[in-house]
């Protein structure tokens, strides 16, 4: 398995009263993976707070395909699906499998980089674009330039 930025141990605390994982640890799963990836790969959410950058989120969807449980293994792989040059714009796909190998969920975010000083929408400075060209990309990646 591939590009997998995260793996842990399923605490009582992420549990529903089904006795299954709740629908917002699949994202605190997927959030803390993508921070790792973007750390491994040079660009730390520190490094990036210290230009008053950060990630802001327009759509995230949830796809539920198994069930995961207390005490269950997971991990968790990341990759960019599409990214804009011209607006920092981005999507990432995350894969969420129990230990056995089994895919439990497909988990998808949209979003870009917002001036934290400003509160308004800005571009990665040109110096980081080497990096994120070097993050992990899906099979049916698209990159816009418009």
């Amino acid at each position: 398995m591939e590009n997998v930025f995260y793996e842990g141990q399923i605490i009582w605390a992420q549990i529903d009263a089904n006795r299954h994982l709740r629908h917002s640890a699949y994202a605190d799963l997927c959030a803390q993976a993508r921070s790792n990836m973007l750390k491994e790969m040079g660009l730390s959410l520190d490094k990036i707070a210290e230009m008053n950058i950060g990630p802001v989120l327009f759509r995230e969807e949830l796809v539920y395909l198994r069930e995961i449980h207390l005490n269950d293994l997971v991990k968790v792989t990341v990759v960019m699906s599409q990214y804009n040059i011209a607006n920092s714009r981005f999507s990432f796909r995350h894969e969420v499998y129990r230990a056995d190998g089994t895919k439990c969920a497909v988990v998808t975010v949209d979003g870009a980089w917002m001036d934290i000083v400003k509160r308004k929408l800005t571009v990665l400075p040109a110096e980081w674009q080497s990096i994120v060209s070097h993050l992990p990309k899906s099979e049916d990646f698209q990159e816009i330039s418009t």
